[in-house]
């Protein structure tokens, strides 16, 4: 028995008894279950998600295309990443040596070939069909995808043959598809608690070194041939502190025009084409008395800023025969040594030197002054305010700031569309317009909103509920606010501790009636928009998406 599958079949065992309503639709077929609860696992340890919000993902089922987890991300570059999973587990074989199968492989192929064409009729299932047909919508508006299929076991790879089908598909579609491993091995890496690297990093030329404020600098030029082998010694451990996960080289514009430096008669100038890496440590120390290539000593190593560069320097030379490229080739290193004590000035730098892309902040915004205010008022009124992306404790009390970004600018500030569809800049370019002057009343109503929303959409109280539901949570959300505020005779300004718990309890006591009219009101706007004719999925998605609705929304009726 390998001891890694038998660990993440212990943690599979602990997923169902903790959370078996998420199974029901399985009945009682334990092999299912234990499967779906497999994916599940996968899909919050590759996407750093909780196993909730990975539930939300979860398509599998009949009529699901061979689909088992599907996530969409967010437009850039008039680009968006859609991540597709399947999972294999191996119920009575533990020993973690079986390859993940090849009809599993064709069966991948064959379902990006048809998934993303728009005009393809399929017979999908309802969790499925609305997540494809916004993938459609999203296509048919111009935007590309680019796929990401990570095909998920407790055993090893697929084989060669399987590898074959793998790369005719990439030869079809280059620089749109990749495939990705995960396995048992890959959550156990993930969930291990981190090691501190203490290595040694053989830098040339010249270095500069300074004292300032109690803390040292040294800055220096490394080669890539040496970040590869640093990697290959420690990988993701380096990264700990490093916000951007990797998404390998064709889901990413830089990592890619960085993988074609590397591999071009560019690669003798790639120290000036690339920001360089930051690196903060406990300690760094080298013979003073050498004259250039300094061989230096760093204890607790972590790359804060530059992580996509060394993990597409690391792909990149680890794919081609070795000394075929990257000889010549440096990149500037900056080492920061600074005490425990300063760990608060290192999350300051690491937000400065990672803030001029747009990545998710929210761990960065963290300790600021807004968060930590909300985080007071908050528990002042009997609720939990979480500011970092940790792992986070569950529960009706417990509020994420990520889940409040979302509510606050759906609902008070009337942008459902914005709220759903450019959640990376909730802690960026939004993050004013949604936290400041925020108070912890307004955060906790908009939460408590927004989360009876999803839980209506995730499990409807109708029998029969309507068919642009998937699409309209987000607007939903915005009408109930406002049908809150008026029948509570209050305004968001005037929401505040004195009348919480009156509007809390109303809200309670109205949900239903105010869903229902929500759905009405809806319903009426698509058909003033469309008139009487058939709106298609993609359709509703679009609309949705695009915020046709909200001048229709604007006048509600009393």
């Amino acid at each position: 028995m390998n001891i890694n599958a038998s660990i993440i079949d212990q943690q599979l065992t602990g997923i169902l008894e903790k959370n078996s309503q998420m199974f029901e639709q399985f009945g009682n077929d334990d092999n299912k279950k234990r499967s779906a609860a497999f994916v599940l696992l996968c899909m919050a340890n590759s996407l750093d998600i909780s196993l909730e919000e990975s539930y939300e993902l979860l398509t599998e089922g009949g009529n699901d295309a061979g689909v088992d987890g599907l996530h969409i991300g967010e437009v850039e570059d008039g680009e968006f990443l859609v991540t597709i999973f399947q999972g294999k587990y191996k119920i009575k074989n533990l020993n973690g040596d079986a390859n993940f199968p090849e009809n599993g492989v064709q069966k991948a192929v064959n379902t990006v070939q048809v998934l993303f064409d728009p005009f393809r009729k399929l017979t999908l299932n309802k969790k499925i069909a609305p997540k494809i047909e916004e993938i459609r919508s999203l296509i048919r508006d111009a935007y590309i995808p680019k796929v990401r299929v990570i095909l998920c076991n407790n055993g090893t790879k697929w084989n060669e043959i399987a590898q074959q089908w793998i790369d005719a598909l990439k030869n079809e579609y280059p620089e749109k598809v990749d495939f990705f491993h995960f396995n048992h091995d890959s959550i156990v890496n993930i969930l291990q608690k981190p090691k501190k690297v203490d290595v040694s990093l053989q830098l040339n030329g010249q270095l500069i070194v300074e004292d300032m404020n109690y803390m040292r600098v040294l800055v220096g030029r490394i080669s890539v041939q040496a970040i590869t082998q640093l990697f290959d010694q420690h990988g993701d451990q380096l990264l700990q502190r490093n916000i951007r996960r990797y998404l390998g080289l064709h889901s990413n514009r830089v990592n890619l025009a960085i993988h074609e430096t590397l591999t071009s008669e560019k690669s003798d100038n790639f120290y000036f084409y690339n920001n360089g890496i930051t690196v903060v440590c406990d300690k760094f120390d080298y013979n003073a008395f050498q004259k250039s290539d300094y061989l230096v000593q760093i204890k607790n190593m972590q790359v804060i800023n530059g992580g996509q560069t060394c993990k597409t320097i690391h792909e990149t030379l680890k794919s081609v025969l070795p000394g075929m490229y990257g000889q010549s080739a440096y990149v500037m290193i900056r080492i920061y040594q600074m005490a425990e004590e300063n760990k608060d000035f290192i999350q300051d730098i690491t937000y400065a030197t990672n803030s001029q892309n747009p990545v998710d902040l929210r761990d960065l915004r963290s300790n600021d002054v807004i968060q930590k205010n909300l985080e007071i008022g908050i528990k002042d009124l009997g609720f939990i305010y979480k500011r970092q992306r940790e792992k986070e404790i569950s529960g009706s009390k417990v509020i994420t700031s990520l889940t409040a970004a979302e509510a606050v600018l759906a609902i008070w500030l009337e942008k459902p569309h914005h709220s759903k569809f450019r959640r990376k800049e909730h802690f960026g370019k939004l993050y004013e317009e949604i936290f400041k002057d925020l108070n912890a009343p307004q955060a906790i109503i908009a939460t408590l909103v927004f989360r009876m929303v999803e839980n209506e959409r995730k499990r409807p109280s109708s029998n029969n509920p309507p068919e642009f539901l998937p699409y309209a949570s987000h607007y939903i959300a915005m009408l109930i606010g406002r049908y809150l505020l008026r029948e509570s005779e209050a305004s968001i300004q005037t929401l505040t501790h004195i009348n919480f718990d009156d509007i809390k309890e109303k809200l309670v006591k109205r949900f239903a009636d105010y869903n229902k009219r929500a759905c009405a009101d809806i319903e009426q706007a698509l058909k003033d928009c469309y008139g009487d004719r058939l709106i298609s999925l993609q359709q509703l998605s679009a609309t949705f998406r695009r915020g046709d609705l909200l001048e229709n929304l604007k006048e509600i009726r009393e």
